[in-house]
């Protein structure tokens, strides 16, 4: 199984590091990481580092992957190609990074599973620049997958979704990391969400690694008021899941 382990890692542009000093405990496939912070705190930079975009200081340390670049895949904000690419052209481009350039049979198999899995499939045959910004976003998680990576970063995936398209990407996404043992990163700025679907959490601020750990652990008041400076409670609702209510700022 695949685990992953980030030590004293930095990276930035140019001269200039944006993240700096950050180390974690082993991650372990079937895990969900929800990393949150400020913005500007240097999550999507972070994300470009593990996935070999930036260089920088430290060692991202993994053991039992393919230790390629295709075990590893990395989804920005505003993913999916410009080009006039129909939805099913733009999947199957991305089942061909790091491949041979033939397609075979398993290939078409992956992209209709992965059309599938996101309900997706009547977007098969329209233009990439016809779909709305929540659809680009389902195209481009759906071009993540079709990639079946071991590793999968993921930045800010449900910001275009509304809330029903959140909670199911998010509970697919915790699924699929445990069923397919994927160790997956994603970054978000509502920390209920974060409370309710991720394993473990790593907070970044100012560019460096506040804290990670379980959840329960690491969203406290305390860390609210010093990270995000705002007062909060946190309840267990009904579910036994723990809720942050906001109240004012600090």
């Amino acid at each position: 199984m695949v685990r992953l382990q980030l030590e004293d890692i930095g990276a930035g542009y140019g001269r200039e590091l944006v993240v700096s000093g950050v180390s974690t405990p082993p991650f372990s496939g079937g895990e969900v990481i929800a990393v949150i912070g400020p913005n500007a705190a240097g999550k999507s930079t972070l994300f470009k580092r593990i996935a070999g975009l930036l260089r920088g200081p430290g060692r991202v340390l993994l053991d039992g992957s393919r230790k390629g670049p295709e075990g590893i895949c990395y989804m920005p904000q505003g993913t999916t190609a410009s080009a006039r690419l129909t939805v099913y052209e733009s999947i199957l481009l991305a089942c061909k990074q790091h491949a041979a350039w033939s397609v075979h049979e398993g290939d078409l198999i992956r992209v209709d599973q992965a059309l599938a899995t996101l309900s997706i499939a009547e977007l098969a045959f329209r233009n990439l620049e016809e779909l709305s910004g929540g659809q680009r976003q389902l195209v481009g998680i759906a071009q993540m997958l079709a990639r079946k990576p071991e590793i999968l970063l993921m930045d800010e995936p449900t910001s275009a979704l509304d809330l029903h398209r959140q909670v199911q990407v998010l509970g697919f996404m915790r699924t699929l990391a445990r069923e397919q043992g994927m160790i997956v990163f994603i970054a978000m700025h509502d920390l209920n969400q974060a409370l309710r679907f991720s394993d473990q959490v790593l907070v970044v601020a100012a560019g460096k690694a506040w804290k990670c750990g379980p959840c329960a652990d690491i969203i406290t008041v305390e860390m609210l008021r010093e990270v995000y400076r705002i007062e909060t409670r946190i309840e267990r609702c009904s579910m036994g899941i723990d809720h942050v209510i906001v109240d004012g700022v600090v």
